[in-house]
């Protein structure tokens, strides 16, 4: 069975360019620089399962010709991460159901205190999403096939945001400064590793590009692919410096796991 990954965002919390048409060092001639709010999409015939769902969701599924969500993971509470929830509500119409959101406790808790209307029927407008507690370990099977998702809490400054590790093969960790220590065995040998690295200079909620060269030799995936970068992070500038088996990620970037 073919399952296809695909990172529909890979920009920081502002986008390449930011709203005010700013491209930082990054070159507007190259369509790679061009970032939007990090989500991305695991497709099979099992199941498309929505990772985050971003301000820009929209126009992603869009360019990347995405007909059918059947569920959605999310990460953390963060704006960036979140506020494109309401484009999930096509999906609720066209498949006369409820779409299958999972979320930790706090997350969940954010998205019903502030999306109450996606879950719980109003005047005129039915709940579009059933809120689901994201579990370390999600199965979704079908025709005795089957895709495992395993959740793993990383730090992103003075929250917790969840990182995923799907088919034990590709891990995406796209909000995070730490991998705790415990952890690092899930994501040793990976066949793709899809990173947060946010910049070149070290910050307090994100990885810096030296901090990925270190946890690369650390838990030698066969291809590490950036993501969340900012407009500082030019994807020819990076593609010329990084190690071979790392490269920066682009809005579209696709590959089967």
């Amino acid at each position: 069975m073919k399952i296809k990954f695909t990172i529909l965002g890979s920009g920081y919390s502002l986008g390449v360019p930011r709203a005010d048409g700013h491209w930082g060092k990054c070159n507007p001639k190259n369509k790679k620089n061009f970032r939007t709010r990090c989500s991305s999409i695991i497709q099979s015939e099992i199941k498309n399962i929505l990772i985050d769902t971003s301000p820009d969701l929209r126009q992603q599924l869009i360019n990347n010709k995405i007909k059918k969500i059947d569920c959605a993971l999310f990460s953390h509470i963060h704006g960036d991460q979140i506020h494109g929830i309401n484009d999930l509500r096509v999906f609720s119409l066209n498949q006369n159901e409820k779409i299958p959101v999972y979320a930790d406790k706090k997350t969940g808790k954010y998205l019903k205190n502030n999306f109450s209307y996606c879950f719980k029927d109003s005047p005129g407008y039915g709940a579009i999403l059933k809120l689901n507690f994201l579990k370390k370990n999600i199965t979704f099977k079908k025709n005795n096939k089957s895709i495992s998702i395993k959740s793993i809490p990383v730090q992103h400054g003075k929250i917790l945001s969840q990182s995923f590790i799907i088919n034990k093969s590709c891990g995406y960790v796209s909000d995070a400064n730490k991998i705790f220590n415990k952890d690092l065995n899930f994501f040793k040998n990976l066949k793709y590793l899809v990173i947060d690295c946010l910049r070149f200079k070290k910050h307090p909620s994100h990885f810096c590009f030296d901090e990925i060269i270190k946890i690369n030799k650390l838990i030698k995936p066969k291809k590490t692919i950036l993501t969340n970068m900012n407009n500082e992070m030019d994807y020819n500038y990076l593609s010329q410096i990084l190690p071979k088996n790392i490269v920066p990620g682009y809005d579209g970037m696709s590959f089967y796991i």
